[in-house]
Parts: C-alpha cells; structure tokens; sequence
C-alpha cells in the first residue's frame, strides 16, 4: 500500500483518518456559519459539506473515505486533500494547496471580498 500523496511518513490509517477528518468538517462548518455571510449557506450532513450560493452556484468539500481524503469541488476545479499527521494540516498533493486557505481564497474569489476562515487551536491530548 501507498501513501497516497503523503510525502513523509507511512500512510495514514482508516482509524487516524476518521479521527481527523470529520473534526475536520465539522470546525469547517463551525467557521463558515460564524461568517454569516447572506450570499451563502452552509451545510454538513453525512460527511458532505455544501455552500450554496445565492445565485445557484454550489461548492462542495466532503469526507472520501476509500481514498482518505478530503476532497473539495470549486469553481470548475477539484483538489485532493490529504492529511499530513505531522502538521495535522490536510494539503493537495499535485498543488501544495491547504484546505482552509483554499477554501478561504476560493470565497474570497466568488464572493469579491476578503474571506479568512479561522482554524481552530488543536485541542490537547
């Protein structure tokens, strides 16, 4: 088995992945509904996390689990996220791209004003 895209390290595990991924999700949906922002609506169910838009426009960031990544379709394009244990950051591997900077300059592109999603502090353990 293969890293998938993570560069340093083995691979991350079906346990590792479920762990960070839908806190994952979940503190993204927390950060977009803090914007409340009326030119979108954001939605989780079922690891899936939808931005609607105003105009009819939708993005979409959800949980595949078969690949364990997080994947992200926006303005005609698509990125693979994978997790990087290490930093605890979820990075496209063909692009070096972050999810929540991605996600952040994707809505500041559509939306014509600066968006900064805040990450929350990691939690200890």
């Amino acid at each position: 088995m293969h890293g998938r895209g993570l560069r340093a390290g083995s691979p991350v595990t079906e346990a590792e992945y479920e762990a960070a991924a839908v806190p994952e999700l979940a503190a993204l949906i927390a950060a977009l509904d803090s914007l409340e922002n009326a030119e979108f609506e954001p939605e989780l169910a079922a690891d899936i996390l939808t931005l609607e838009f105003s105009d009819g426009t939708r993005y979409v960031v959800n949980s595949h689990r078969a690949a364990r990544q997080i994947w992200m379709a926006a303005e005609r394009q698509a990125w693979h996220f994978d997790f990087r244990p290490e930093t605890r950051l979820w990075v496209a591997a063909k692009s070096g791209d972050e999810l929540w900077a991605t996600l952040s300059r994707v809505l500041t592109n559509k939306l014509g004003a600066s968006i900064s999603l805040a990450r929350p502090a990691p939690a200890s353990s």
